[in-house]
């Protein structure tokens, strides 16, 4: 419903975890990039993002354009899809300068503010800091509604090893997943 003199604004989500390589419906545009003051966790029931005072310095993720026509659609089904334990945030999301570019004097673009929904420690989800290896075992073992545990785990890590290609820069690794990943996958070859 649209009334006379409200203008229908336009929607940028951070997709942190799973949205990175099964975007929202109806976007238009994905651009590589991330957050600051925040980490990436498997410390809930799922994964989670948290504003986080001694964070790493970036959360890498993607940012989805979503027009004005189909925000309220897809905030709908994000917030179905989202709904586990997570809070709706605003982030100030940052689109790197290729690496061409900044070699040439360029400067980043300016940030862009984006909804995130991000797990916070407050949430009955919570979990905390967990042992690696029992964290491992526990997602080879786990199955959601979206499938097994394991795949969203390997297809983090997989889509966070792209990011660096998409988004012309250097991404730093994010060691949480990678050592996640490594640990489950070894665990999984011995297992058998």
């Amino acid at each position: 419903m649209s009334f006379v003199g409200h203008r229908e604004e336009d929607l940028w989500l951070f997709g942190y975890g799973s949205l990175i390589w099964k975007p929202p419906p109806h976007f238009d545009k994905r651009v590589p990039g991330y957050v600051e003051g925040y980490v990436r966790r498997f410390w809930q029931a799922s994964m989670l993002a948290t504003n986080h005072p001694t964070a790493p310095p970036r959360v890498w993720g993607a940012a989805y354009h979503i027009p004005p026509t189909h925000v309220a659609q897809v905030k709908s089904y994000l917030d179905i899809r989202e709904v586990n334990g997570y809070t709706i945030q605003y982030a100030d999301f940052h689109v790197p300068q290729r690496s061409s570019q900044t070699s040439h004097g360029g400067s980043d673009p300016a940030p862009i503010s984006c909804l995130v929904y991000v797990g916070l420690p407050t949430n009955p989800q919570f979990l905390g800091p967990q042992d690696p290896d029992q964290l491992a075992r526990h997602i080879l073992k786990s199955r959601g509604p979206s499938g097994e545990n394991k795949e969203y785990l390997y297809n983090l890590a997989a889509a966070l090893s792209t990011l660096s290609r998409e988004a012309g820069v250097d991404v730093e690794v994010d060691e949480h997943v990678a050592d996640l990943a490594r640990r489950a996958r070894l665990l999984n070859l011995h297992n058998g």
